[in-house]
């Protein structure tokens, strides 16, 4: 029975045998690594994943889906909203056996349109135990993930992401991709977690990106600098700027200069 694709889950499916040759080999999974894919839906990148893996888990919300799935005897899967999987704690469950515990994952998917952005900052979270992500989204969603400051896309998402990955568009997919076709473009971002990260205090770090972006058309001494201001930051921070021209970095180092005050 054809499974008709339903909105409120986000559902396109796709479709072009070309376009997943070409992500499955940019992904180059290999045997016996964990690899957990998200949304599979019709198992179009499903097949070939367990065919180079031996063995794959899937998370799948749509219970007619996952009641497909786990008819195929080289699938996990886990029936749940994405959003409420602890994936440390799935690195634990499948951690293989003598391996000390935990292994690190390589995340895949066709992320849902309506839920790709909530999808990336959940698994932020997680980063520590991530090998690396390959996801096909929106492709403007892709253009601010890897936005470099002074342009339009670079904001909240940017910063965020970019203190935890290093990232890159690898394949443009057109709309003719899927079924049903979508409005957008789509692309796939590969996402590496950093070797030497920042360790700062992430809640800090989003309250600051937010503040800044709030007004991103002012300069911050109307935003961000108000609200150092009422934190009593003494502090050094150009606010003669606007949030889209600070680098990473800048805004990494003032969360940590916070953090310190915060201390002493």
């Amino acid at each position: 029975m054809k499974h008709i694709p339903r909105k409120r889950f986000g559902q396109h499916f796709l479709a072009d045998a070309g376009i997943v040759d070409a992500i499955v080999e940019t992904i180059a999974p290999k045997p016996g690594q964990t690899v957990v894919e998200i949304g599979p839906g019709l198992a179009a990148l499903t097949q070939p994943l367990v065919e180079r893996l031996g063995h794959l888990t899937v998370i799948e919300l749509d219970r007619d889906l996952a009641l497909r799935l786990r008819m195929h005897p080289q699938l996990t899967v886990i029936e749940s909203d994405v959003l409420k999987v602890d994936f440390a704690e799935l690195a634990r469950t499948i951690a293989p056996a003598g391996g000390g515990g935990t292994t690190r994952l390589r995340v895949v998917g066709n992320l849902p349109y309506n839920i790709s952005t909530p999808i990336l900052f959940h698994l932020l979270d997680c980063v520590e135990v991530i090998e690396d992500q390959h996801f096909m989204l929106q492709k403007e969603v892709v253009d601010r993930m890897v936005a470099r400051p002074a342009t339009s896309d670079y904001g909240r998402l940017s910063v965020m992401l970019q203190w935890r990955y290093a990232m890159e568009m690898v394949l443009f997919v057109p709309p003719e991709s899927f079924d049903p076709p979508p409005r957008v473009d789509s692309a796939v971002v590969r996402m590496v977690p950093l070797e030497n990260q920042v360790a700062l205090d992430g809640e800090l770090l989003s309250e600051i990106v937010r503040v800044a972006f709030s007004q991103r058309r002012k300069l911050l001494r109307h935003t961000l600098g108000r609200w150092l201001q009422e934190k009593a930051f003494a502090g050094q921070f150009d606010v003669q700027r606007r949030a889209e021209e600070v680098p990473v970095a800048d805004y990494l180092a003032l969360t940590a200069a916070i953090m310190d005050a915060t201390r002493s």
